[in-house]
């Protein structure tokens, strides 16, 4: 009989020490689902109130758009940068005020891969030679679980901010994708 209960006492550490086991490795090996963003949606709201909280623009005078640009390196921008300029621009296009299409210009600093970055001492410039009331630029600054995005509307003949919106989108894979491809 004694043999039996220490065959039960072995068989029930041995199956205490497995599930321990078991638990262990299963913490080590759990599943993170990425936060669902959809990406157009989200950039087309955030045009939505940029332009509820943009003074009035003229509907005779174009608006500039440049890609917005990583808050790090305003040199540089991304996909994701590219692609937001774009949204942006349509969401004004949709209200009936011209929008420059820069890259068809050859009188704007353009990089390639990168975008049309304003650069401060050129504003004039581009808005007198293309008559513009004013130009859409904007920053991005990457976090370790967060995006953070600046849009502004700038008018041009004083600087003066028209309009601004702060958002900010929880990175996921597709949106890391966007950031990774930097030119």
């Amino acid at each position: 009989m004694k043999s039996k209960g220490r065959h039960f006492a072995w068989l029930t550490a041995s199956v205490l020490l497995l599930s321990l086991i078991v638990a262990g490795c299963s913490s080590n090996n759990v599943i993170v689902q990425e936060p669902r963003v959809d990406l157009l949606a989200e950039l087309q709201k955030a045009a939505r109130e940029l332009m509820k909280k943009t003074a009035r623009l003229d509907q005779d005078r174009p608006v500039i758009i440049t890609t917005l640009v990583n808050i790090d390196d305003l040199q540089q921008s991304s996909t994701f940068g590219r692609q937001v300029s774009e949204v942006f621009s349509s969401a004004i296009a949709s209200r009936d005020i011209p929008v420059v299409e820069l890259k068809m210009r050859e009188t704007v600093f353009v990089r390639e891969g990168t975008g049309e970055l304003v650069l401060s001492r050129e504003l004039r410039h581009l808005s007198t030679s293309h008559d513009a009331q004013a130009v859409l630029a904007g920053t991005y600054a990457v976090g370790g679980k967060n995006l953070y995005v600046n849009v502004r509307i700038i008018k041009t003949t004083d600087n003066r901010v028209l309009g601004s919106h702060n958002f900010s989108l929880p990175i996921n894979g597709d949106i890391r994708s966007l950031l990774s491809n930097r030119r």
